[in-house]
């Protein structure tokens, strides 16, 4: 019996986990191949695919970014392959799993929750009796009707193979993400989530996931995301986990999801004083600073030891954190959410973003939709369109905001600007990416593509239009941004005020005669005036770049001009370039 299990990934550096661990606990008994394709790839491939493999039983791992699309394949392959048994899995497909099967006819079985075993029962009476009705955990079709067994009890993780030793896994390790689990279940109640329907955790043995991990590590792996739903809830597994990959890491980027207002003391100071900087990152689910939007979702969170964890991992510089909203909960109408964005921005993640609440199947809240006035969408992603208090409207402007946070802030194109603009021009972040998201829509731009040179003249289009305090600043930090976004001295710039080639040409030449003017970390590097003339660029400031920096532009120290000198290194390995400031008095005198 010709087995495949298949499912489509987000993207193509995604892997599977799911269809991983069924081949693990079913493939020495079955004939079963892995089939991996993409929401993107046409349908129509992925089905001539599939049926060239000619297979007697396929299996879809099914989730909400990918069932609209998984249904599409499943009605084709139905029409091609019409002996071939049709079996979905999976989280979007665990809850309401009667109303999937009416939905899509052409789907023979359905696994409910855990599938190792139920999967592998299923498969034996396939081959076997056909028996469907003593698979505990799959639904089932017999004589027209849908026939849903009970339940499996949950599996003994370590009576479940590993799914990380596929030989033919190994070439693509060093290209694409290792989904990686310890633990399955989560603690918290939160009532927009489906972890929270599993009562308990369930761990893993420790020295089974060093094994496997060291495993990955020394056969290619590059990143490892852990789909923990809160990695640290154990603080002696997770410490432990954190010394062996400080120690074991061979280069290999970690990704987790933690809780950050249980993060214990100890902890932070271990990762602040021992994790090398770049081998972590933390996904931190906030999604609200409304203390009763909290209570309603049965969503415990001490925000006062969310940010105290979340500032100091961000005080060593070791770990980049990237921090969830979620618009749309309960009671969370847009000033609030305009305070639980600010609150949460004023600790600077490296990545903020902002999602809208989706609606999953199974979950407290959707059941109680009609409490709130929820409207939303009928098929996946279930994304709401409004509630009681936040009406459609409020929720397009923020839709405005988030395409701009994503261009602007998360994609740390201009720090510099950013900052400035957040803190001196705008009465809040939320205001600042409100207004310009507010702004990119009239203008259209969010029809069109974009180049780096378009964000900035965009960005500039709008701080024009809008008024600034302090243009001439906003527009020197521009400049910085822009030079510092290339790894070569690039060929064009977008702004008008630039420097002719005769001044250029002589900064450059007092520069080489007095680099120690500059200072002592620029004179090191020795250059001389052709280098700079080749490799660096150089502008003229009408304020002091440094206090600006610094945050102290209103001190008589922050008054008076600059030099902004930026060199652009020539080392392969160096993937960004060095800027200098310098008092303006450097530059030769104006003839």
């Amino acid at each position: 019996m010709k087995v495949i299990l298949a499912t489509l990934n987000a993207k193509y550096i995604h892997t599977s986990l799911a269809i991983r661990l069924l081949k693990a606990y079913s493939g020495n008994r079955f004939d079963i191949d892995l089939a991996e394709y993409t929401i993107k790839d046409p349908v129509l491939n992925i089905v001539s695919d599939l049926y060239q493999k000619r297979p007697d039983v396929v299996g879809f791992s099914c989730y909400i970014w990918n069932i609209e699309e998984t249904i599409k394949v499943v009605e084709l392959l139905r029409k091609v392959l019409p002996d071939t048994a049709i079996v979905l899995g999976g989280p979007e497909v665990s809850y309401d799993t009667e109303y999937w099967m009416r939905r899509i006819p052409s789907v023979d079985f359905i696994v409910m929750g855990d599938g190792e075993e139920t999967f592998h029962h299923l498969l034996e009476e396939l081959a076997g009796d056909r028996k469907f009705h003593f698979v505990f955990g799959a639904a089932y079709r017999k004589d027209g009707e849908i026939r849903l067994n009970p339940p499996r009890p949950k599996s003994d993780l370590n009576t479940l193979p590993s799914p990380h030793r596929f030989p033919e896994d190994i070439p693509h390790l060093g290209k694409r993400i290792v989904y990686f689990e310890t633990s399955r279940g989560c603690p918290f109640s939160c009532q927009f989530c489906l972890s929270s329907i599993e009562v308990g955790v369930r761990y893993y043995d420790i020295e089974r996931v060093k094994s496997d991990i060291l495993y990955l590590i020394s056969h290619g792996a590059k990143t490892i995301k852990f789909l923990d739903r809160t990695f640290n809830i154990n603080r002696s597994y997770a410490m432990e986990m954190f010394e062996f990959l400080i120690q074991n890491h061979g280069g290999c980027v970690f990704q987790f999801e933690i809780t950050a207002d249980i993060m214990r003391p100890e902890v932070l100071d271990y990762l602040a004083e021992n994790a090398p900087p770049g081998i972590f990152r933390f996904e931190i689910g906030v999604q609200s600073t409304n203390d009763p939007t909290n209570e309603l979702v049965k969503r415990r969170q001490n925000f006062t030891k969310l940010k105290r964890t979340v500032t100091k991992i961000k005080e060593s510089g070791k770990i980049d954190q990237h921090l969830d909203l979620i618009a749309g909960l309960p009671e969370e109408d847009y000033t609030t959410f305009r305070k639980t964005f600010n609150d949460v921005f004023a600790m600077r993640p490296e990545e903020l973003q902002l999602g809208f609440l989706k609606m999953l199947r199974g979950t407290g809240l959707r059941n109680d939709a009609a409490k709130y006035n929820y409207i939303f969408m009928d098929h996946a992603p279930y994304e709401i369109l409004g509630n009681d208090i936040l009406p459609f409207s409020d929720i397009v402007r923020l839709k405005r905001l988030e395409d701009v946070l994503e261009k602007y802030w998360n994609d740390h194109r201009m720090d510099h600007t950013m900052e400035y603009l957040i803190t001196s021009e705008f009465d809040s972040p939320f205001d600042f990416f409100q207004e310009f998201g507010d702004f990119w829509e009239s203008r259209g731009w969010q029809r069109i593509g974009h180049q780096l040179e378009d964000l900035f003249t965009r960005l500039y289009e709008f701080l024009d239009c809008r008024g600034m305090k302090e243009p001439e600043i906003v527009l020197g930090l521009m400049k910085l941004d822009y030079y510092l976004q290339h790894k070569y001295k690039p060929r064009k710039i977008w702004w008008e005020d630039r420097l002719d080639k005769d001044r250029r040409t002589a900064i450059f030449k007092r520069l080489a005669e007095r680099p120690q003017s500059v200072s002592a970390a620029f004179a090191a590097h020795g250059f001389n005036e052709r280098e700079l003339q080749k490799n660096a660029v150089v502008d003229e400031l009408p304020f002091s770049l440094q206090a600006v920096l610094d945050g102290t532009q209103g001190s008589p120290e922050g008054q008076g001009g600059s030099l902004l000198i930026v060199v652009y290194q020539q080392e392969p390995a160096a993937d960004k370039p060095l800027f200098y400031t310098a008092p303006l008095q450097l530059s030769p005198a104006q003839r």
